[in-house]
C-alpha cells in the first residue's frame, strides 16, 4: 500500500496505522546514511502462530497487541486507532511466503500481508472487510507512487472473511507470482515493472497486520479505496493467522548493501549461519498444524483432487459392496436350491418307500410272492408276520392227522385252526386236507410208529380240566401219550416262523 503523502514524506498527514505497516528505519538509497546489514533467515521454516513464543522469538510487535486462540493469532481492531501489526526480525532475499489466514469483517477494515524492504520495495496482499469475494494484489518499487494502476483484484473460491485460505508470494529476480490456494493468479515479469526499475528486488521483512482504512481521519482517497467509512460501533473486527511458511532462497548470515542503487546485484550475501537460524534451532518446535489447518493450506487443485479421489474411492467402495452383495445373494440362492433339491429327494424317497410298502402290504409282506399261497403259507397271520426271504415252497409240509382221530362230540372239539382256508371239513370228521389249495384232497395217513388209539376224553367239562391230558394243552385221554407229528416237535407246539 502506498499513498501520495508517503512520496512527499509528509508523515503528519498519515495516520499511525499506515506507518505501522509501511515504513523503514534506514533507507539505503539515502547517500548520507550508512545502514546496517540485514539479518538473514537463511532457511525454510514454518511459523505456527498458536502462542506468543513464535512472535517474541522471530517477530516484533510494532503496533497494538496480539491474542491467541484456536484459530491462531488474533489481530483485532476493537476501537479507533487500533492497528495490531507484527514484523519479522529476519529478511529474505528472494524467496516465498505462504500465509494461511482469514480476513476481518467490517467496512473500511484492511487485513494485509506485506513484504517490505529498507528502500521501500513492496509486495502486498490486501483484503477489504466490505468485500467477501476478492483479494487485492499490489507492488511498489523503491516507494514509487507515480501511478496507481498496479493493484489487481482476484476472486477467491469462498468468503475470505469466513474461510481460511493460503495466500502465497513466490518471488525471484526474474518474476513475481501471486497464488491463491496454490493457483497462480498473477505474474509480474521483471521487465514489466518499468523496465525493472520498479521491480521489488532487495531484501524484505514479512509484516502481518490489520488497520482501519475507513477511519474518518484518513484522506478521502484512502477511505474510498478501503471501501468506505468504518462503523466502530460494530467492532471488534478480527483477522486470524494460523501459520506462515517462509523460504529464503539465499543462504547466509546477513545481506549487505554495497551501494545506493537499490539494484539486487548490489546486495552481497554474507556467508554463515544466521542469528535467526540459531534461534529457531534452539527454540522447541511449535505445536504442529491440525489436519484441518493442513487441509486449508493445500492448493485448490490439490483439494479438488482430494475431493475427486474421495468420490472415486466412495464409488469403488460402493461397487465392491454391490459385487459382494450379489455374490452373497448368488451363494444364498445356490444354498436354497440345494436345500430344496435335498428336500425333494427325501420326499421322493419317502414316497417310493410308501409305494413299496403298499405293494408288499403294510406288514412288510410281498403280496405278489405270497398273496396267492394261502393262509398257511403266511404262518396263519394273515400276511403280517412272515419273515422276509421265506417262500411257501420252502416251508415243510403240513402233517396229516390220523384217520381215526375223531372226537366224541362229532369232531368240533379237535384243536384245528377253524378259520384256516387251507383246511376244509366235510360233515364233521376230517375227511381230507388240502395244502395251499394245490391238487386234489389226499387221504389221511397214519403217523410213523403210531401208538394205540385212545378215545378222546370228553369228560370233565369236555376236556377243559387243566392237566396233562387236556386236549387244549396237547394231551389225549388216558395215561399214555400220543406221538406227535414231526412238524410239531419243536418248542412243544406249532412251529413258529
Amino acid at each position: 500500500m502506498r499513498f501520495g503523502s508517503l512520496l512527499l514524506g509528509a508523515s503528519a498527514l498519515l495516520t499511525t496505522p499506515v506507518l505501522a505497516q509501511t515504513f523503514t528505519n534506514c533507507n539505503p538509497l539515502n547517500v548520507s546514511l550508512s545502514c546496517p546489514n540485514d539479518p538473514a533467515l537463511g532457511l525454510n521454516h514454518t511459523f505456527i502462530f498458536n502462542s506468543s513464543t513464535t512472535v517474541t522469538e522471530s517477530y516484533n510487535v510494532t503496533a497494538g497487541s496480539i491474542a491467541y486462540g484456536s484459530n491462531g493469532a488474533e489481530f483485532t481492531v476493537a476501537k479507533r486507532g487500533d492497528s495490531p501489526t507484527i514484523q519479522s526480525k529476519f529478511y529474505i532475499f528472494f524467496g516465498s511466503v505462504s500465509v494461511i489466514m482469514r480476513a476481518a469483517t467490517g467496512q473500511g477494515i484492511i487485513s494485509s500481508i506485506v513484504l517490505e524492504s529498507d528502500d521501500l520495495d513492496e509486495i502486498d496482499w490486501e483484503f477489504m472487510g466490505g468485500n467477501d469475494t476478492f483479494a487485492e494484489t499490489n507492488y511498489f518499487g523503491k516507494g514509487n507512487t507515480t501511478s496507481y494502476d498496479r493493484a489487481i483484484y482476484y476472486p477467491v473460491s469462498s468468503d475470505v472473511r469466513e474461510n481460511f485460505h493460503n495466500y502465497t508470494v513466490d518471488w525471484t529476480a526474474e518474476r513475481l507470482n501471486w497464488m491463491i490456494d496454490g493457483n497462480v493468479v498473477r505474474t509480474l515479469e521483471f521487465a514489466d515493472a518499468n523496465g525493472g526499475k520498479d521491480y521489488p528486488q532487495t531484501p524484505m521483512t514479512l509484516r502481518l497486520g490489520i488497520w482501519a482504512g475507513g477511519d474518518p481521519s484518513e484522506p478521502n482517497g484512502t477511505i474510498e479505496w478501503a471501501g468506505g467509512l468504518t462503523d466502530f460501533t460494530k467492532a471488534p473486527f478480527t483477522m486470524y493467522v494460523q501459520s506462515a511458511q517462509v523460504n529464503d532462497y539465499s543462504t547466509g548470515a546477513e545481506y549487505e548493501w554495497t551501494d545506493h542503487t537499490g539494484d539486487w546485484q548490489s546486495i552481497k550475501v554474507i556467508a554463515g549461519n544466521s542469528t535467526e537460524q540459531q534461534t529457531l534451532t534452539a527454540v522447541p518446535a511449535a505445536t504442529p498444524l491440525s489436519i484441518g489447518q493442513k487441509f486449508s493450506a493445500l492448493p485448490q487443485t490439490t483439494k479438488i483432487a482430494v475431493y475427486g479421489g474421495s468420490g472415486a474411492a466412495a464409488v469403488i467402495l460402493l461397487a465392491s459392496f454391490l459385487v459382494f452383495f450379489m455374490k452373497q445373494r448368488r451363494a444364498g440362492r445356490r444354498e436354497r436350491d440345494l436345500y430344496n433339491a435335498n428336500v425333494e429327494k427325501e420326499r421322493e424317497e419317502a414316497y417310493r418307500d410308501q409305494m413299496e410298502l403298499r405293494e408288499k402290504g403294510y406288514g412288510g409282506w410281498d403280496n405278489g410272492a405270497y398273496g396267492s399261497q394261502g393262509e398257511d403259507a403266511l404262518g396263519g397271520w394273515g400276511g403280517t408276520h412272515v419273515q422276509h426271504g421265506i417262500k411257501a415252497a420252502d416251508m415243510p409240509p403240513m402233517p396229516r392227522m390220523p384217520s381215526n382221530a375223531v372226537t366224541a362230540a362229532g369232531g368240533d372239539d379237535f384243536p384245528l385252526r377253524a378259520k384256516s382256508p387251507g383246511l376244509s371239513r366235510v360233515g364233521g370228521p376230517v375227511s381230507a386236507i388240502s395244502v395251499g389249495g394245490r391238487g386234489s384232497p389226499a387221504p389221511l395217513v397214519s403217523p410213523t410208529q403210531p401208538t394205540s388209539p385212545r378215545a378222546w376224553n370228553s369228560s370233565n367239562n369236555n376236556g377243559l380240566i387243566h392237566d396233562t391230558h387236556n386236549p387244549r394243552t396237547g394231551g389225549y385221554a388216558g395215561t399214555g401219550r400220543v406221538s406227535r407229528a414231526p412238524s410239531f416237535q419243536r418248542n412243544g407246539g406249532y412251529q413258529r416262523f
